[in-house]
């Protein structure tokens, strides 16, 4: 699909799997501990690489009902010392460019939440070539090796 969006000159930007029925949804649901079934909307921009993808939460349906910022905490305190995987603070703007960490093997984790509504919206950043399927693929049998989330 990114292929055919660059040789056609598709849009500037563009949501898919617009169905909700993602292909991962099912392991974000699972992994994910949660009791609903997450909104998952991923996004296509005419650029070669980079990616922002992200999942919106309901607070309130998460166990435990945490705030954006016990995700925030949960989160980094799971990938404390990993080398590429970084949890980051807002960035003051409420945006992200998708962009930033081409080149890299990099991951970042961003949490935006609005506490009065208790919603909250998990992002992560990342070179969609650079920490691509292999990478992924690798941290993943790290994780099934108890071996810790590594890259």
């Amino acid at each position: 699909m990114i292929e055919a969006h660059h040789r056609d000159g598709g849009p500037a930007f563009e949501l898919y799997a617009l169905g909700l029925e993602h292909k991962h949804v099912p392991e974000i649901q699972l992994y994910g501990g949660l009791s609903r079934r997450p909104i998952f909307m991923p996004s296509v921009g005419h650029y070669h690489q980079g990616m922002l993808v992200s999942v919106p939460l309901y607070l309130d349906d998460l166990p435990g009902r945490p705030t954006g910022a016990d995700l925030r905490e949960a989160l980094r305190v799971f990938y404390d010392g990993s080398e590429h995987v970084k949890v980051m603070a807002g960035n003051g703007k409420g945006t992200l460019e998708p962009e930033a960490l081409n080149g890299t093997n990099r991951l970042e984790l961003y949490v935006w939440e609005n506490e009065a509504r208790r919603h909250a919206v998990l992002v992560a950043r990342l070179d969609s070539l650079g920490k691509g399927a292999s990478g992924a693929a690798v941290q993943n049998l790290r994780l099934m090796l108890d071996l810790g989330p590594g890259a």
